[in-house]
């Protein structure tokens, strides 16, 4: 059976509150993140529906699709949206070694750096699965990174949820600071095609503003 927050409760953020879960705001402003990409197709039809809504949104990429897909990486850029490190290999940390970690996000790095001329204020980094050991979690702040986490969890990556049910995670916990996932990946797919157009049709009807990370 499988377990996961929808809406990240104010225990979990306490307990690890040197990780961004949230954007205290007293503005209507959510932040959409995408996690995965880039990735041929699916990528481009989110770009698509952010065009639609004239929203932005944060991309937080794995280094080997950026080396697969270069192209779609500088489209994501080039329409004024941020980008995060979500590690080269999309690594789980709690099976991962602290310094083969650490290496997998530099290679990350370094493929964002090679690949485009890109100026960020901050460095942000999501680790794969939500999963990161304490070493690790340092080990990254070391590297000038800011650990962004969530509040508000879609769930799309789950194949066995409905839609509809996908949908009502969002939809149902959003608020003003929210910080919302979703995934630009073929294995999300299904349920991001029809989650996304209502999310972002109801951010816009009650007046929310998306801000990048």
């Amino acid at each position: 059976m499988k377990f996961y927050w929808i809406k990240t409760n104010w225990i979990i953020k306490k307990i690890f509150s040197n990780y961004i879960w949230d954007v205290s705001k007293n503005t209507n402003t959510v932040y959409l993140t995408f996690d995965d990409g880039p990735i041929p197709e699916v990528t481009d039809w989110v770009l698509e529906q952010l065009k639609k809504y004239n929203l932005k949104a944060t991309f937080f990429c794995i280094g080997e699709n950026i080396e697969k897909h270069p192209e779609i990486f500088r489209k994501v850029i080039s329409q004024g949206h941020s980008i995060g490190n979500h590690t080269f290999n999309h690594l789980n940390g709690w099976k991962t070694s602290t310094e083969a970690y650490i290496e997998n996000i530099r290679m990350c790095e370094q493929e964002i750096v090679k690949t485009v001329d890109y100026n960020s204020n901050s460095k942000i980094f999501r680790p794969p699965y939500g999963k990161l050991k304490t070493a690790q979690s340092k080990a990254i702040q070391k590297l000038g990174y800011k650990i962004i986490m969530w509040d508000v969890l879609s769930a799309d990556f789950d194949t066995t949820i409905t839609k509809e049910k996908c949908l009502d995670n969002v939809l149902s916990n959003v608020k003003p600071g929210s910080i919302i996932i979703f995934h630009d990946s073929v294995k999300a797919f299904k349920n991001l095609e029809y989650v996304l157009p209502k999310t972002l049709a109801f951010l816009k009807e009650n007046n929310f503003n998306c801000d990048v990370l």
